[in-house]
């Protein structure tokens, strides 16, 4: 049996290296995303727009395999699943993975969830259990790749296209991935980067990072060049003083509030709302088709005629 004391680190200070190894790239059509994403050393490009013929890079297309019937008969999952284990356990030359568009394979998860339990929406499914199990499979997808970052040293990109949202009265470029299943991806990315094309100029900017990554760390000169051309990648974050701090905190505050205030009259509407379409439904209702019933009529005397 393995000594307890051998499965702790020495408790010495060891030479950092954080290479960033997990990049979430996202930007318009024919923006750049792909062609950035292409870069990277070696790569292996997991489509799902049909295209992996048409490009050079080495490609797959992922899909949902049909049969003659229409029926999945191998879903994009278990293809996932036979690629990333391939790219764990054999001798390859693969170094990065480039998942293109990570929105299409959440779809194609759905669509298999949804035909295996026969319904046509992913919330038909009963007790949640069909959110539960499309959230399941993206939690596992994005694990297995994260640890081929760490034991194969892979570089893992997803790509996603452009959202423009409003905030503050200021547009803002966000990918297109729902944010439930951003968070669980940026959350496992080290760098977001935002590709667009200005007029005739392409331009790639770092809009979101794990931490303010050391130039002097980065011990992948390939990876630390194609960082080099991303505006950001090195700037520090901007560290807040207190008593700006307090200023935006109570700004949030009152922001709650409001928000609070209008769900309470929102609720308190809806309530109001169901009274007065109770009350409706408790009223007798008249038919007005039925006839009314007439009052019988006074008998009226008949006076007899008097004879001389």
């Amino acid at each position: 049996m393995m000594s307890l004391t051998k499965i702790l680190p020495p408790n010495e200070k060891k030479e950092p290296k954080e290479t960033p190894r997990n990049f979430v790239i996202f930007g318009g059509t024919m923006e750049g995303k792909t062609y950035f994403s292409e870069e990277f050393p070696n790569p292996l490009n997991l489509n799902t727009d049909g295209n992996a013929d048409m490009i050079e890079t080495p490609s797959l297309n992922i899909r949902n395999e049909r049969g003659n019937d229409g029926k999945i008969i191998k879903p994009a999952s278990e293809h996932l699943a036979e690629i990333i284990a391939a790219l764990e356990v054999t001798d390859h030359t693969y170094e990065t993975v480039v998942i293109d568009v990570i929105d299409d394979i959440i779809t194609l998860f759905e669509q298999e969830i949804c035909e295996q339990h026969g319904v046509k929406s992913i919330g038909d499914i009963s007790w949640g259990k069909g959110h539960q199990l499309l959230g399941m499979a993206v939690r596992v997808l994005v694990m297995r790749l994260k640890e081929l970052s760490m034991t194969r040293k892979m570089n893992i990109i997803y790509v996603s296209r452009l959202n423009i949202i409003e905030e503050n009265d200021v547009e803002k470029y966000v990918p297109s991935l729902p944010i439930k299943w951003l968070n669980i991806v940026n959350g496992n990315s080290d760098y977001m980067i935002l590709c667009r094309k200005v007029g005739k100029n392409y331009i790639r900017r770092a809009v979101d990072k794990r931490k303010n990554f050391d130039r002097d760390l980065v011990d992948d000169e390939r990876i630390l060049n194609l960082l080099d051309t991303v505006s950001g990648a090195f700037d520090r974050s901007q560290r807040t003083d207190k008593k700006k701090q307090e200023k935006i905190v109570k700004e949030l505050e009152e922001q709650e509030k409001v928000q609070q205030a209008i769900r309470q009259r929102e609720r308190q509407q809806a309530l109001k709302g169901g009274d007065e379409e109770t009350e409706k439904k408790s009223e007798p209702r008249v038919n007005r088709d039925e006839p009314k019933q007439e009052q019988p009529r006074p008998r009226r005397r008949r006076r007899r005629a008097v004879t001389n």
